[in-house]
């Protein structure tokens, strides 16, 4: 018997070496309580499921949220009009998917736009990259998770879905660069671990 051992202890430390980072992040990220985590944004418990969604892109094609699973997202709500505020949180979500450098591929940007306003194109370009989506507000407030405070607004907001679909996070309105920061140099270290999820 410790003969046996002994022959496959090499693949026992091989096995062993490959589960533990995935086991580790499985318990970080599900089972380890809200009370131990330091987030700066704000943890949806439970997670929510990206549902079949009423959506459009500008070009008219329909679009499916679920889609971009495989990827963290980010996404944000506003009219098409696009004020300061609305233009401060898509920066936002360009410079934070910017400063994770060679992991940013791993992060999608979305804006659900709940009017029929027309898009600048200026606009546009200054953000390509970003997925310009078209919606109702009823679904919406059904799916992203408000805080329970009088006054609170969709586009108060960005939200982050993870790469299992899940609706997980929401950062505080007027957030802080170096706090949102902190939060996605997490989540993306949490999910170095998992397993790749194929999108398909």
């Amino acid at each position: 018997m410790n003969q046996r051992w002994r022959r496959y202890l090499p693949l026992y430390v091989l096995i062993a070496i490959t589960v533990l980072p995935i086991a580790a992040a499985y318990i970080a990220y599900y089972i380890v309580p809200p009370s131990g985590r330091t987030n700066y944004g704000t943890l949806i418990e439970p997670q929510r499921p990206v549902p079949a969604l009423p959506l459009t892109s500008v070009d008219g094609a329909e679009f499916d949220l679920r889609q971009l699973r495989g990827s963290w997202v980010f996404v944000m709500v506003d009219g098409g009009d696009c004020d300061s505020r609305c233009n401060e949180k898509l920066l936002m979500m360009r410079q934070q998917r910017t400063m994770t450098g060679k992991e940013r591929d791993q992060i999608e940007r979305v804006w659900l736009i709940f009017d029929n306003a027309p898009l600048p194109i200026v606009l546009m370009r200054e953000y390509e990259g970003t997925h310009f989506v078209r919606t109702a507000l009823p679904p919406l407030r059904d799916f992203l998770a408000l805080p329970d405070t009088a006054g609170a607004s969709l586009q108060d907001h960005i939200w982050v879905i993870d790469p299992r679909g899940n609706l997980m996070l929401r950062w505080p309105k007027s957030a802080e660069a170096s706090g949102v920061k902190r939060d996605v140099a997490k989540l993306l270290k949490i999910a170095a671990g998992w397993i790749r999820i194929d999108p398909r």
